[in-house]
């Protein structure tokens, strides 16, 4: 089935945005989820997990740090994949000065509703897009 990111919804935080263009949700029968993350230069998100879901992150564009579990934390860039399995605190951060934009997968599926209780979320609706301001 094919989806016309402008005509999905944009997931924003105060560290950037995410369209989900595979779930359970919107797909009938979909048992995974797949999604566009981008994180804004000098942003990331805190360490959480997916105690349902293994997530994979596969790196598109940019550089950043990560952290899975208990491991040291580590640099990923551009062609780079994480494995990171269900329940394991992890993180990502953009240290480079484009936005980095990530794949990421959840199997199975479901675990981006939890996302909608965050503080910080707001949804835009399918063909509106979000607007960056600079820090000061």
């Amino acid at each position: 089935m094919y989806r016309d990111p402008n005509a999905v919804a944009t997931m924003v935080f105060d560290w950037g945005s995410i369209k989900w263009h595979v779930t359970p949700d919107i797909i009938n029968g979909a048992s995974s989820t797949l999604g566009e993350v981008v994180i804004n230069p000098n942003k990331g998100h805190d360490r959480h997990d997916h105690p349902d879901s293994d997530e994979i992150l596969y790196v598109v564009d940019g550089e950043g740090r990560q952290t899975v579990g208990d491991s040291d934390e580590f640099t990923i860039k551009a062609g780079d994949a994480v494995w990171i399995p269900r329940g394991t605190l992890h993180s990502t951060y953009n240290t480079g000065w484009r936005p980095l934009r990530l794949v990421a997968t959840y199997t199975p599926g479901g675990a981006e509703a939890a996302l909608r209780g965050l503080p910080d979320f707001v949804e835009l609706a399918p063909g509106e897009f979000p607007t960056w301001a600079q820090d000061s």
